[in-house]
């Protein structure tokens, strides 16, 4: 076999040249283009990882490196700082053409049962990225499905503990930092490499079956909370203003019951100022509340002053407090709706004129 090579490297060199000088300087150039081959780039985004007979032995950073060429070592140059999205309970991708297509429901991996026995339909992402490039490549066999198969795995044990209102509404965002944080210790244990950048909840409803039914349920719970706080309200408002009202009937009560008794200590002081002045002097005190009383009688009453030197003076009936009453519903005696004639009322006044002479009536 050597012979034979040898035979075939002389018919490409030209003639007259020595052969084994020839040979020499060949084999010389291929080692040259064999060594020359271990210089490779890693890029700003990639870390390299040299193989030396299959076996990890070391990383190189970014920029130009070189590695003893192959069979003796190989090098790969994974992408570290690219965040990588496992997707589950759901696929989304592009058609032959470059477009993107809607992305198809797989029940199989979106359908769990909550804490409360309940379905529910969840579809989310795992985002995630190469933290050590030795483990990632070597630990594991395959990175992306062990991801993909862990992140549902404890998405199913984070729902089987959560009820399905909680679920559905506020709790998201700790079902999220849950399932991540659970995840990572989970890819830790594997030794994958890998570390665990976001969980991402896309869709959280009931199954399509029973959507419209459940729905219904919502609205009824939406317009029970919503009657309840109208309740609430009315409630907040009625009592405080029932409250102030019997407060303020309370204040009247007191004010009233306050004036009463000050008034009734005024007229008690009042009667007993009267009873000591009238042990003091009874005559005077005596006329002055008669004199008191009869300037409150007549202050109410009209009055008619008739001078005694007047002759023929017809007596003037007074008719107003007879209209009052009977504008009040009462009756007026015969004799006061009566008109007395000038003839008849001559006498009456003969009669009443020596009474009266001592002054004016």
């Amino acid at each position: 076999m050597i012979r034979n090579a040898q035979n075939t490297v002389r018919r490409f060199l030209p003639r007259g040249t020595g052969g084994g000088r020839a040979i020499g300087a060949v084999l010389l150039i291929i080692v040259a283009i064999w060594g020359a081959s271990g210089f490779y780039r890693v890029q700003p985004d990639e870390l390299g990882v040299v193989m030396r007979f299959g076996a990890f032995n070391r990383t190189t950073p970014p920029g130009l490196n070189y590695a003893i060429p192959w069979p003796v070592e190989q090098v790969s140059t994974p992408r570290v700082t690219r965040i990588n999205r496992a997707d589950v309970g759901f696929r989304a991708g592009a058609d032959n053409t470059g477009r993107i297509v809607p992305a198809r429901d797989v029940l199989a991996e979106s359908l769990m049962l909550t804490g409360d026995e309940n379905i529910i339909d969840v579809d989310f992402s795992v985002f995630w990225r190469i933290r050590d490039a030795g483990e990632f490549l070597f630990n594991t066999r395959n990175p992306e499905e062990t991801v993909k198969s862990a992140g549902e795995s404890v998405m199913r044990e984070v729902i089987g503990r959560t009820p399905i209102q909680p679920a559905l509404t506020e709790a998201r965002a700790a079902i999220e930092q849950e399932v991540r944080r659970l995840t990572q210790a989970m890819m830790d244990q594997y030794g994958s490499g890998v570390e665990i950048t976001q969980v991402q909840l896309l869709k959280v409803d009931p199954p399509a079956a029973v959507i419209e039914a459940f729905r219904d349920v919502q609205r009824a719970n939406t317009d029970r909370e919503r009657l309840r706080n109208e309740a609430e309200s009315f409630r907040n408002d009625i009592i405080p203003r029932a409250r102030g009202e019997a407060e303020r009937m309370v204040q009247e009560a007191t004010g009233f019951r306050d004036s009463q008794i000050a008034r009734a200590r005024g007229e008690a002081g009042r009667f007993n100022a009267v009873l000591g002045a009238y042990t003091l002097a009874q005559d005077v005190t005596t006329r002055r509340i008669y004199l008191e009383t009869m300037e409150e009688i007549l202050r109410r009453n009209n009055m008619i002053l008739v001078d005694d030197r007047l002759q023929g003076l017809v007596p003037f009936l007074q008719l107003e407090g007879g209209q009052q009453a009977r504008g009040q519903g009462g009756t007026r005696p015969p004799q006061a709706q009566q008109q007395l004639s000038p003839a008849v009322m001559a006498p009456m006044m003969n009669q009443q004129r020596p009474a009266n002479q001592g002054g004016t009536r």
